[in-house]
């Protein structure tokens, strides 16, 4: 079923499978946008770095399955934030992520992104009314931002929240850009390299051929952190899965769009091989709880032919996102007792720029530099307190599946993270695990971690 527009005829640089044994200034695990852009930065400023990454390809993970949305507008989030951090942190926070994406369009290939202006807009009145709750967070804070009731969308609207000059991406490509960049650098970076086992005190990583790799400095960018109890991270990570279509359409839009309502939409159009496709998607839940996601594709299936009078769309996909209790990404040393061991992990459906950020803020701490945002990002922020029932409701939500899925599903492979059963995604045709969103195709190989090693099938 995964057949993501942004993987289509995909051309990347041919790359290795590690088959020795490695030492080097920074490993980093995990070869989408974060890990290819923490390993450009690192390179650039002469840090020897190795890049280890389980796929075949860079960047057709999550990167791949991805909106290819890059704009500091991230949802509904600058009212929320403002509810757990200053109005200075706050900032910080919409100042890391323009100032990341300004800086990354610098460097990349012109047919890789396009200028466009980012929307939030609502269909309802509750939903006019969220959007002028956000606008008045944009006034509080500065951040540029425009009301109106004008759109490109095929339908009225009760309101929209506009922010101009923004971005979007071809994801693979935008980070194709940055790969080529690291390599020219001097950056090692292998693919069909699975790390499964991590020694921290010891610093070194072993791959799935036993291939080693010995550090000064480790860096996790694999979306979910293999090393997640640390820190207590596993407690206050939650995991949503979203889905996506394309389908090809006539005219292309000058802006992206991301409804504010409950069930969200998000809307663009993108020119892939001098082709328009119209990009619609929504529907999250969370991730490994539902059984047959099929119904998810036919309501965006639905919807598209309804509203945009789309054919059938060649392409469907869906993405899985991490989320922290207070809406911020972890980025940085993982625990105060760890000073080795870095992450970048909690995106919240906004990784390509929070990606961007966490390359700045990683390399700049493992080269001693300051970043006007790590302490916001750090994974270590004092922030546990406000957020221990969340906290405490995610690991009930993980102890409840381990112990429903002995009960109920005791047929099906257990997950080779931490032992859960897993669960038959007819949809996806996947095993998905409810308790940390390790996903496993058919056959019982690895398609997301944290999860390493495959499943064991009858």
């Amino acid at each position: 079923m995964q057949n993501s527009l942004w993987l289509k005829n995909v051309e990347t640089p041919p790359l290795s499978t590690l088959s020795t044994s490695l030492d080097c200034d920074v490993c980093i695990v995990g070869g989408g946008l974060s890990g290819i852009y923490t390993a450009y930065l690192l390179a650039k400023k002469g840090v020897n770095v190795v890049l280890l990454e389980a796929k075949p390809s860079l960047a057709i993970g999550t990167t791949g399955h991805s909106t290819g949305k890059l704009t500091p507008q991230h949802g509904v989030v600058y009212s929320k934030l403002l509810k757990y951090f200053s109005a200075g942190d706050v900032y910080t926070y919409y100042e890391a992520n323009k100032n990341a994406i300004e800086s990354a369009l610098e460097v990349a290939s012109q047919d890789s992104y396009e200028r466009v202006d980012s929307y939030l807009y609502a269909t309802t009145v509750p939903g006019k009314q969220t959007i002028e709750k956000e606008l008045y967070a944009y006034q509080e804070l500065n951040i540029p931002g425009v009301e109106t009731t004008e759109t490109e969308l095929p339908f009225e609207v009760t309101s929209a929240l506009k922010m101009e000059n923004t971005a979007q991406i071809h994801p693979t490509k935008f980070a194709t850009d940055f790969l080529k960049l690291a390599l020219e650098h001097g950056a090692a970076v292998y693919a069909n390299s699975r790390v499964t086992k991590v020694e921290i005190d010891e610093k070194f990583v072993l791959t799935d051929n036993d291939s080693k790799v010995t550090f000064k400095k480790l860096v996790l960018c694999t979306h979910y952190p293999i090393e997640s109890i640390k820190g207590l991270i596993t407690a206050k990570l939650s995991i949503d899965r979203s889905y996506l279509l394309a389908s090809k359409t006539t005219d292309l839009m000058k802006g992206q769009y991301l409804s504010v309502e409950s069930s969200s939409r998000s809307i663009r159009t993108a020119l892939v091989e001098n082709i328009p496709y119209l990009i619609y998607g929504g529907s999250s839940h969370i991730a490994g709880e539902v059984e047959d996601t099929q119904g998810y594709y036919e309501t965006l299936k639905d919807e598209m032919q309804t509203t945009f009078d789309l054919s059938e769309p060649p392409f469907l996909w869906s993405a899985q996102d991490p989320n922290t209790p207070d809406l911020v990404p972890y980025i940085g040393q993982i625990s105060e007792d760890t000073p080795d061991l870095y992450i970048a992990t909690g995106y919240r459906k906004w990784g390509l720029s929070s990606s961007l950020v966490a390359g700045e803020i990683l390399s700049s701490l493992i080269c001693q530099e300051n970043h006007k945002a790590a302490h916001l990002y750090s994974p270590t922020r004092d922030q546990f307190g406000k957020n221990l029932l969340r906290g405490l409701s995610t690991i009930g939500f993980v102890t409840a599946n381990l112990a429903e899925g002995y009960l109920t599903r005791m047929e099906a492979p257990k997950c080779t993270h931490l032992g859960c059963k897993t669960r038959w995604n007819k949809g996806d045709e996947t095993w998905d695990c409810p308790c940390h969103g390790s996903r496993f195709d058919k056959n019982g190989n690895v398609i997301e971690g944290p999860a390493v090693y495959p499943l064991k099938l009858k």
